[in-house]
């Protein structure tokens, strides 16, 4: 299926007071995935609030609406009625996301151990990302993989009468690797293992024992996790109300460090340890950041954060955090270029591919804009001006390219609240896609951003 190119949305952000308020963040967009694709699968209703309204999450409800369930809503409810694991349709059209590369790698996960035919298709940059992170363990269960050259999309996946589970180390931190594993497991007989030698957000295995899985996490001393699902057990509805996003959160947490005399609260943030890396880095960067009001919710720890103007200063960001971040790293960037001193981030080196793309572009996008920055095989190191002095673009004929990544584009448009010059960005609509709230939220606070 063909993608029509979209006109491009470009904006622009400038220098602007003090931002203040109170604002809540979209639902977390892991957490989202999970619930819609377990309660898609899960006997009985799942009721969800708080659901993060993206374009990824849209996508996994088409999926698996084509696959069986049902999804209405109702106000800021979400009502889902699942099929029951193992009992997914085979979808009479090719299944198709878009730009979610995330939910297609979880939904080839899912749908791969069963004996029917699936096709997979998406936009044209979806269609350039290699499947094979996905598709090598699959097709180690016995999964009859049909692909483009490099397992690029279209891909269509049939599994095999008797799938054969596996115990499988990830090669590279990859929680959608992880997770895609763990979700075709549950339709495979015995026990399918996943072993991290490098921890990754733990949303999937706690979704997937909140459903009823019979799941054990176990860490070595080495700090290696072990985790085990046993195959073909029951899954059953869940109430949910999903925690703000701590990715999402990152934008108006920098914009509020880096604009002086800025004062704001984020309600109710994810604070799993595994995804607080960024704020455990600005903490030690000097970043005024304050828990307010710790709480549990739905198992997930979570928060209220006051955010004031800081005196920030780089640092070595330590390699093996790069996992808990590992999202985060466009938002920390340009909180370093307001930094004193260098901050280097190591340990990017083996990123997957899309996420090397996302480094390239975002060093390009400094250097445009002034920043003082050096990329090298294994990560990057920015040297900052506390003041913004040279910051922004010069002229109005420089552009930073976003390629249609949103982390990229709200990450700039941050950029351009602190600068001595404005910064605009080629296109917005990857933000509508991922963050519709973004733009207005941002001006809610006093944040001089907009689309031109």
């Amino acid at each position: 299926m063909g993608h029509a190119a979209a006109p491009l949305r470009p904006a622009r952000a400038s220098t602007s007071a003090a931002l203040r308020g109170s604002i809540r963040i979209p639902g977390d967009a892991s957490i989202s995935r999970h619930c819609v694709i377990l309660g898609g699968l899960a006997r009985g209703e799942t009721r969800i609030t708080g659901l993060l309204e993206s374009a990824d999450v849209r996508a996994a409800c088409t999926a698996m609406q084509a696959m069986g369930a049902t999804i209405r809503r109702d106000g800021k409810l979400w009502i889902i009625s699942g099929v029951g694991n193992g009992c997914l349709l085979a979808p009479e059209a090719p299944l198709d996301f878009g730009h979610a590369g995330t939910v297609c790698r979880l939904i080839m996960g899912l749908v791969g151990p069963y004996d029917f035919e699936t096709t997979f298709v998406g936009d044209v940059t979806l269609s350039r990302q290699s499947m094979g992170s996905v598709l090598d363990p699959l097709r180690q269960i016995g999964v009859q993989v049909s692909s483009e050259a490099g397992d690029l999309l279209p891909v269509t996946l049939r599994g095999p009468q008797a799938p054969a589970s596996i115990s499988y180390p990830v090669p590279m931190a990859s929680a959608a690797v992880k997770s895609a594993i763990l979700l075709a497991g549950l339709n495979t007989p015995g026990i399918t293992s996943v072993i991290e030698t490098v921890p990754t957000p733990d949303h999937c295995e706690k979704m997937l024992a909140g459903f009823g899985a019979e799941l054990s996490v176990e860490t070595g001393a080495d700090a290696v996790r072990t985790i085990r699902l046993e195959g073909r057990s029951a899954l059953y509805g869940q109430t949910i109300d999903v925690p703000g996003d701590p990715s999402l959160a990152a934008y108006a947490l920098v914009a509020a460090l880096i604009v002086p005399g800025s004062d704001i609260t984020i309600e109710n943030v994810l604070m799993n340890p595994a995804r607080t890396g960024l704020i455990l880095t600005l903490q030690e960067m000097g970043a005024d950041i304050e828990s307010l009001a710790p709480r549990q919710n739905g198992g997930e720890e979570v928060a209220d954060l006051r955010v004031r103007a800081s005196q920030l200063t780089g640092l070595t960001v330590p390699a093996e955090r790069a996992a808990s971040m590992i999202d985060e790293y466009p938002a920390l960037a340009i909180a370093a270029s307001f930094a004193s001193g260098e901050t280097r981030m190591p340990g990017l080196g083996d990123l997957p591919a899309r996420q090397g793309a996302r480094l390239t572009a975002l060093a390009r996008g400094l250097k445009l804009n002034g920043v003082d920055c050096s990329e090298g095989p294994d990560g990057l190191s920015v040297r900052g001006r506390p003041d913004g002095k040279g910051l922004g673009a010069v002229s109005s004929g420089m552009i930073t390219a976003t390629g249609l990544d949103h982390r990229i584009a709200m990450s700039f448009l941050v950029m351009g609240l602190a600068s001595e010059h404005p910064v605009t960005i080629d296109d917005a609509s990857s933000i509508a896609s991922h963050f519709p709230e973004f733009m207005t939220m941002m001006a809610g606070m006093g944040a001089e951003m907009i689309e031109i």
